[in-house]
């Protein structure tokens, strides 16, 4: 049986503070292959994922969107608009061809495309036939912020989801459609989750802000952002174990790149054994 399609659907780039996205690693390290420009930004993708399989069609992650302009849209050096929306044309899709939408988390990077402005200047869901899928947890964070991630949460990302009867909580591991599961990944966020696939000969794990990027790939390459760092610590250690074991093909949703699938090869060094990522090639 073969698994769904896959496609990468990216909603542009952005920057965000090479410091932040690295943690306690001195820039001397990560500038080398994230070189940041004169305000110390490092260029990141915002990589969502298409899953098309038999009756469905689902979205994760809907990276920025196009509703942040001005100030906002200066500050993280937002690439062009209706990228979201106009990947998914390329495709010959509409928003209405999506049914299912899942965040990792709510941060507005990760869920700012959930929604767009009608003719009146409010915020509705972007994708009319859409079940949105969200950790309990992560919505009980989102809805009531505290000073520290107020910043994060934007509201108009996510209410109206709730609003339009569009939102399915879930709590812990879930399986919400054959071959798509909701894995809890905590540390970034305490409700964090990522997604893994059945794609037929593979599996493949969207890590969302676990791994943010390659260059995250080794253990304390944590990001600042995070809530609970050493919650990440060890969820990565978890995680890359079993991608060992199963050999998982991984997604990076903020990888600059052009390609953020790929592959893991394990390298010997010094210290043991580290992961380095091969992305895929057409030929693959």
């Amino acid at each position: 049986m073969s698994g769904p399609e896959l496609s990468t659907i990216r909603d542009g780039r952005f920057r965000l503070d090479g410091g932040a996205m690295f943690g306690v690693v001195p820039r001397v390290l990560w500038e080398k292959s994230n070189p940041p420009d004169d305000q110390n930004r490092i260029l990141l993708g915002l990589n969502c994922l298409l899953v098309e399989g038999e009756g469905y069609r689902a979205l994760i992650d809907t990276g920025v969107g196009d509703k942040e302009e001005g100030e906002f849209a200066d500050m993280f050096a937002l690439e062009g608009d209706s990228r979201l929306t106009g990947a998914l044309a390329a495709r010959g899709l509409s928003a209405g061809d999506i049914t299912h939408v899942v965040n990792t988390h709510l941060h507005f990077d990760h869920c700012g495309g959930n929604t767009r402005l009608d003719e009146s200047g409010l915020a509705v869901p972007s994708f009319p036939r859409a079940r949105y899928f969200v950790q309990r947890g992560e919505w009980e964070d989102a809805v009531s912020p505290n000073e520290r991630t107020r910043a994060s949460y934007l509201p108009r990302n996510f209410r109206p989801i709730e609003e339009a009867g569009q939102l399915e909580l879930v709590e812990g591991e879930t399986e919400i459609l054959p071959g798509l599961a909701l894995i809890p990944t905590p540390g970034h966020t305490p409700h964090h989750q990522s997604v893994l696939l059945d794609a037929g000969a593979r599996k493949v794990f969207y890590a969302g802000d676990l791994i943010p990027t390659s260059s995250h790939l080794p253990l304390p390459y944590i990001m600042s952002y995070d809530l609970h760092p050493l919650e990440t610590l060890a969820t990565k250690r978890r995680i890359l174990e079993r991608q060992r074991e199963e050999d998982w093909l991984v997604f990076f949703e903020h990888e600059p790149g052009e390609q953020p699938l790929g592959r893991l090869e394990w390298t010997p060094t010094k210290k043991g054994e580290r992961p380095v990522f091969r992305p895929l090639s057409r030929s693959d």
